[in-house]
């Protein structure tokens, strides 16, 4: 926890290295993954634990949406993304995890949901939650794309996913901020391509 030790400056100055350090062809390679489902009426699984749980509940409200512009509210012609945060079916993920291990909460909704040529995005700080892993053993073993959103050294996920974000940092706050700044890049970047 670099705020422990840094003052405000400080520490603003630290984050704003750190998003200097990301690849921004892993975030433009996530937009294109996304945009790829949208043309081809796909869904998109977004998944996370913790903060990157709510990363994952942000980034798929922004998605369904902020992509949209306002003229189109009331077009019901107009396609909009299928995207749908796992994080967020609080009987579904308890019943799993109470009755059978939370390591199922997430790859028992995908058996339920998921089909061939969906995306997965599952975002993990340390890359190694066992749900999170599960459900991206499933999805690749089940003709979905997986995209990992990492932090640290990235742990399993990303020697497992398909593409992956990585912030090389030890500071899971910091990484999760970074990966919701990127989240909101892509937003922006679906949103000129669907509405304007």
């Amino acid at each position: 926890m670099l705020g422990t030790t840094l003052n405000p400056k400080e520490f603003l100055a630290r984050v704003a290295a750190e998003l200097g350090r990301i690849d921004p062809r892993e975030v433009q390679k996530l937009a294109d993954l996304m945009w790829e489902r949208y043309q081809a009426g796909r869904f998109v699984f977004v998944i996370g634990n913790g903060g990157s749980g709510s990363n994952a509940s942000h980034f798929c409200e922004d998605i369904g949406k902020g992509t949209l512009a306002r003229k189109f509210f009331d077009d019901d012609a107009k396609k909009r993304f299928k995207i749908l945060s796992l994080t967020d079916n609080t009987p579904y993920i308890l019943a799993w995890g109470n009755d059978e291990g939370f390591d199922r909460v997430f790859s028992e909704q995908l058996k339920n949901l998921a089909s061939p040529g969906d995306l997965l995005v599952a975002i993990s700080g340390s890359g190694n939650s066992p749900n999170i892993l599960r459900a991206v053993d499933w999805a690749n073993a089940h003709g979905l794309t997986t995209f990992g959103c990492t932090g640290f050294t990235g742990g399993k996920l990303r020697e497992i996913n398909h593409h992956n974000l990585h912030v090389p940092l030890d500071d899971m706050g910091i990484v999760e901020s970074i990966h919701l700044t990127a989240f909101h890049w892509v937003v922006d970047d679906l949103h000129r391509r669907v509405s304007l």
